[in-house]
């Protein structure tokens, strides 16, 4: 499994842990089942604390991109909620659009950037 991290980053390297997972996924470089690795093998190989690991795991199960058994550890299972997770969406979005709307970022802009972006992911977004 191949995560950059960066350390010289202000995000916290548990939420850059998570989005690298996150971006994983839709990527689809990680699938539904996939079996991540355990908290103290990713921790060594990013060389990472192992807590930090375990909180990243702890948000994506929250968040329910990941299901965590004590036995065979975290897997990917994507949350089947798409309702919950359209107002999630909605509510970051509306954050992020009045941002752009702030900075006179046109709508035919953000629709070209939603595109660009969604061609990197290609899986099941269908207008």
């Amino acid at each position: 499994m191949y995560i950059e991290i960066d350390f010289n980053s202000d995000e916290a390297i548990y939420m850059q842990l998570r989005n690298q997972i996150i971006l994983g996924i839709a990527t689809e470089r990680f699938r539904e089942g996939d079996m991540l690795p355990s908290v103290r093998q990713l921790a060594e190989n990013i060389g990472i604390n192992m807590h930090t690991v375990n909180k990243a795991y702890t948000v994506l199960k929250q968040e329910g991109y990941v299901k965590v058994d004590r036995r065979k550890g975290a897997t990917i299972a994507i949350d089947a909620d798409k309702m919950q997770a359209l107002n999630d969406v909605r509510k970051e979005l509306q954050v992020t659009l009045a941002k752009a709307s702030c900075k006179n970022i046109s709508r035919e802009e953000v629709h070209a950037l939603i595109d660009e972006i969604y061609e990197d992911y290609g899986k099941g977004m269908n207008d």
